[in-house]
């Protein structure tokens, strides 16, 4: 079967993309998973908070001794946190040790960092990058269009800045993620990745403490994003990359035939191995096959909402439907 797909222009051999995370922070990791079958590799994100959150824990160190006697001012005056310089490294070695394309992953706090650091990541030689929104809003007087406005500012500027193709990871938590996407996608994105899985606070009642516990994805947590990818398949230029909650074989299937271009994979991976990329590619290859499917395109967006005769689909009248059949469902679905 013919797996090749297209993402931000770039050609990939198969429609998997490793997820940013730590998993190919290990070159080896990164070599395995090329060898399973992983057509790109998105590498962990460079988040500058973090950056700022080592420079001055290094800085307390540094200087919990100072002036301890009379004669001595500072042990370390000369030793500063290297800053974005170890995370760039570690970057172009991935790039230059695997032969699929390397996509960087951005996270910033601050305007002028974001295209200062894009620039940094496009000098390693990566294919592409992708602007990782990930922010909490706590600010009560900042409304919906001020957070947007502010996020394609910095589209608008890392892209007139770089060559290289931009994604954007979002959230699902936009008030109206279509109008978000459409005015992105106005502005120069070349692809979207939906949705960002953003860590969530625990309490451990224990401790009666708060605890960020492990936020691995699960089979059927992909709904979201393919109710999305089905919205905006063949109404926007940029790529679509559906992440979150895809498994196995039949999570990629679906993206697919709701109009996805690629998807992302994590928690898979660290759930059931490398072996799982291989495995997915398989399963699609083996329903392809079932189906009379030579190449991606010939199936890809054909559930979409562009392509499907049902006006309502995709929207609250399956929901509707929900409820109207509730009494055929409770016959298949007995509660106890």
């Amino acid at each position: 079967m013919d797996l090749r797909t297209t993402y931000m222009g770039i050609e990939l051999k198969n429609p998997i993309i490793i997820g940013a995370s730590n998993l190919v922070l290990d070159l080896e990791m990164a070599k395995k998973l090329e060898a399973a079958g992983a057509s790109a590799i998105v590498y962990k994100s460079l988040f500058e908070e973090q950056l700022n959150l080592e420079a001055a824990e290094l800085e307390d160190e540094l200087h919990e001794f100072d002036n301890i006697n009379a004669e001595m001012t500072s042990l370390f005056p000369t030793i500063e946190h290297s800053g974005p310089k170890a995370h760039l490294l570690a970057l172009k070695k991935l790039k230059e040790t695997v032969s699929i394309p390397v996509f960087a992953s951005l996270n910033c706090t601050y305007d002028v960092s974001w295209v200062e650091y894009a620039k940094f990541l496009e000098e390693t030689g990566v294919d592409g990058l992708e602007l990782n929104f990930y922010s909490t809003i706590s600010d009560v007087e900042k409304s919906a269009v001020a957070i947007e406005d502010e996020r394609i500012e910095i589209l608008k500027k890392i892209k007139a800045a770089i060559k290289i193709p931009v994604s954007v990871k979002l959230s699902p938590f936009y008030t109206n993620m279509m109008n978000v996407v459409y005015r992105m996608d106005k502005n120069g994105a070349d692809g979207f990745v939906l949705f960002n899985r953003l860590f969530q606070p625990d309490i451990d009642i224990k401790e009666e403490k708060l605890r960020i516990p492990y936020n691995l994805s699960h089979k059927g947590d992909n709904r979201l994003a393919l109710r999305f990818a089905g919205l905006l398949a063949g109404n926007v230029n940029g790529s679509i990359c559906s992440n979150t909650g895809i498994v196995d074989g039949e999570d990629l299937i679906t993206m697919l035939l709701a109009g996805a271009d690629v998807v992302q994979v994590v928690s898979t991976v660290y759930k059931n191995g490398v072996i799982q990329v291989t495995r997915m590619l398989d399963e699609l290859s083996a329903w392809m096959k079932e189906k009379g499917y030579e190449s991606i395109n010939d199936f890809k967006g054909k559930v979409s909402k562009k392509n499907v005769d049902d006006p309502h689909a995709y929207r609250r009248a399956q929901y509707v439907d929900y409820l109207m059949k509730a009494k055929e469902y409770l016959k298949k679905y007995p509660v106890n």
